[in-house]
């Protein structure tokens, strides 16, 4: 039974795990996108989403905290310079996995893993369907405000022409 076994050791000791870890994550912050396995992708989303959160805080201690874990100064300059910025008004959920299929070699499910808000394609495509999408509302004041704004318009150049 797999009672209380929520970590995936990935067939690693802790510190080949951890090491392991450390290195995806610099690669997904520097890359904003890397391929790996499902199982990994899956363990590198719970070791970074907590590390991106911290990185919202742009304080001393949070720094070294994040430093602690990626082990890697080019990375942490990059997360709190390009990502934290970004990802600021995200209350979580800040990766994506796409499943791509099944790596040749071996047969392993493989997967792209990335930080959300840097996709273009589904950033532009969110944007259009938000504009697309407005909600019907049933409010008459707005059709009231709308004639009361033209009409003003229309008085304005009667008014000049009784001036000259």
């Amino acid at each position: 039974m797999r009672h209380n076994k929520t970590i995936n050791h990935l067939g690693r000791t802790a510190s080949h795990r951890k090491a392991l870890l450390s290195n995806m994550a610099v690669s997904l912050i520097m890359h904003k996108r890397i391929t790996t396995t499902v199982a990994k992708a899956k363990a590198l989303r719970v070791f970074i989403e907590p590390i991106i959160t911290k990185s919202k805080s742009d304080t001393t201690p949070s720094r070294r905290n994040v430093f602690s874990y990626l082990k890697d100064k080019n990375a942490t300059t990059e997360l709190f310079r390009v990502i934290a910025p970004k990802v600021a008004g995200r209350p979580g959920g800040y990766t994506r996995i796409l499943k791509t299929g099944f790596r040749q070699s071996d047969g392993a499910d493989m997967c792209f893993i990335e930080l959300v808000d840097f996709n273009d394609l589904y950033s532009q495509n969110k944007g259009a369907v938000k504009a697309a999408e407005k909600p019907k509302t049933r409010r008459s004041t707005k059709k009231k405000a709308a004639p009361a704004a033209e009409a003003p318009a229309a008085e304005a150049p009667a008014t000049e022409a009784a001036a000259e």
